[in-house]
């Protein structure tokens, strides 16, 4: 088998990178950057006829799999290149199945599009390009769904568990951190949901982590 990833490290194509990175897969990372037109080639197209990284080929006996979305690639690297024995990021459970799932649509529905906003306007448009107002209504409004993540992790933490599925680190913490570091730049936010801010930055302190986001 081989896996082949799509897709430049500065955009969701982190987080399959990341997902295969903590397996310790070998995997193929062609670095596709959608800025210049590479997505849009036919070859490109054929892979995803959206237009977008990231982009997972796996090469397996049976045939090949394209999967596409950046939440589903990691879903899907960790559960059929996990051990899925609870020594890995794979679920291990019925139920840490159910959590990586949960959290992983919770986030892109309740998450990224804000947290999106506040990395934009305050660290990664020029200056004279960011509306701070825009990242004001962003933050408000991610008061409500981090408040739902914090009373999570209280509860984890109080049945013996440091993340989101488990007293390991899963697939459910990686596509949640994944997103939810755009908005590590908010001091209101981090001060506000602590328990949040300290998961979080176990979570992108981890060595794949680093390692993805140095490969640039």
């Amino acid at each position: 088998m081989s896996l082949t990833i799509h897709g430049i490290v500065t955009s969701r194509a982190l987080r399959p990178l990341w997902a295969a990175t903590e397996l310790g897969l070998d995997f193929v990372h062609v670095r596709q950057n959608y800025r210049d037109g590479a997505t849009r080639t036919p070859e490109f197209l054929a892979l995803n006829p959206n237009g977008h990284v990231p982009v997972v080929v796996d090469a397996r006996p049976e045939g090949e799999v394209v999967v596409w979305e950046s939440m589903a690639c990691a879903l899907y690297i960790a559960r059929h290149h996990g051990r899925g024995d609870g020594s890995d990021i794979a679920p291990a459970t019925p139920r840490e199945d159910a959590e990586a799932l949960r959290w992983s649509f919770w986030t892109v529905n309740e998450v990224e599009a804000d947290a999106l906003s506040v990395l934009m306007h305050r660290v990664s448009m020029p200056e004279d390009r960011r509306k701070p107002e825009l990242a004001d209504a962003a933050e408000r409004r991610l008061k409500v769904p981090l408040r739902v993540l914090e009373q999570h992790l209280q509860g984890q933490q109080a049945a013996g568990q440091a993340y989101l599925a488990a007293a390991r680190f899963t697939v459910a913490d990686l596509c949640v951190a994944s997103v939810l570091n755009w908005a590590r730049s908010s001091r209101v936010l981090m001060e506000s949901f602590p328990l949040t801010h300290a998961w979080l930055l176990g979570c992108v302190e981890r060595p794949a982590h680093l390692a993805v986001k140095a490969r640039g």
